[in-house]
Order: structure tokens, then sequence, then C-alpha cells
């Protein structure tokens, strides 16, 4: 059995990373967004881009009628597009878009991740409370369930309130 004294510090080197955003908070998506780009771009790795329509937001008949559906499903395709765009853009060679619809942790980790297979799942969430099912508040399901390594990026919007109160 290996003990630490006979131990010694290996390089750790992801080949696939995936980064989960939401549509309806752009705040902790942003920097979990920068860091997956970041990570991708240096070890030049593939990078999966999903993100989930969450029906349970549609109330009774919002998901009954098609056209509803239709124009969210649009709205979320172009926005994932765009995401992936903006990581092209910054660099990451290879980018591979993933949607899908539900609720977004159980999405995530029973669907989206077992078909990118990522070595690390990045996920953003914020430090408030909030009862909504989005990435951010699912993020303790996530990282509770997902077969691989998961960071969790905390947005900055609670530290630029506390420098907010710092400077008066």
């Amino acid at each position: 059995m290996e003990d630490l004294e006979h131990y010694q510090v290996s390089t750790m080197h992801y080949s696939r990373i995936m980064i989960a955003v939401d549509d309806d908070d752009f705040v902790s998506s942003r920097r979990a967004f920068d860091y997956a780009c970041t990570v991708a771009k240096i070890y030049n790795i593939p990078l999966g881009v999903a993100m989930v329509l969450e029906t349970g937001d549609l109330n009774i008949f919002q998901s009954l009628s098609p056209d509803v559906l239709s124009k969210r499903r649009q709205e979320i395709s172009r926005d994932l597009n765009s995401y992936c765009d903006k990581a092209r853009d910054f660099g990451v060679m290879e980018v591979q878009p993933f949607l899908s619809e539900g609720t977004p942790g159980h999405e995530i980790v029973e669907k989206v991740v077992p078909s990118f297979k990522p070595d690390l799942l990045v996920i953003g969430s914020e430090t408030k409370p909030g009862h909504r099912k989005t990435i951010g508040t699912q993020a303790a399901y996530i990282t509770r369930y997902a077969p691989c390594s998961v960071i969790v990026v905390r947005s900055d919007a609670k530290r630029q309130e506390m420098l907010q109160d710092l400077s008066k």
C-alpha cells in the first residue's frame, strides 16, 4: 500500500470538459463558462456546452401549446449556439452543443454527461439562496450524482456586493 512518504505528485490532465450553462441565469453561468473555456483552450481539449430547457418553468397551458414550446426551443437553441460561437472565438478548437429538456440536474447527470463523457464538468452557482430549479440551484444534485469530477464556480455577484460595501 502506497503511503505519503513515497507518494509523488503527478500531472493531472483533462481530456474532455463540459460546461452546463443556464439560459435563465447569466450571472452564475458567465464565470463558469469563462473557466471552462479557459481550461479547454489551455489543454486544447474538446468542450461540451450543455443547456437544458426547463419544462417545469412552463405552466400547463404553455406546455400544451406547440407554438410556445417551439418558440422556447428556438430561443434556447439560439443561445446555446451563441455560447458555442463565443467559445470558438475565444480559441477553443472543438466545441459541441448539447440541448436537453426537463429538470437540469437530472438531464445533465443522466443524459448529457453520459453522451459526451467528460472527465470534468463545470457548473455555475450563485451564492444567494433561491427556489428555482436552475443549474445553480441544482449544483448540489449534480456534484453528488455526476460520474465525473465537478467544479462549481461561484458567481462574482456576492463578491462585487462586498467590494461595494467596503468602498462606502
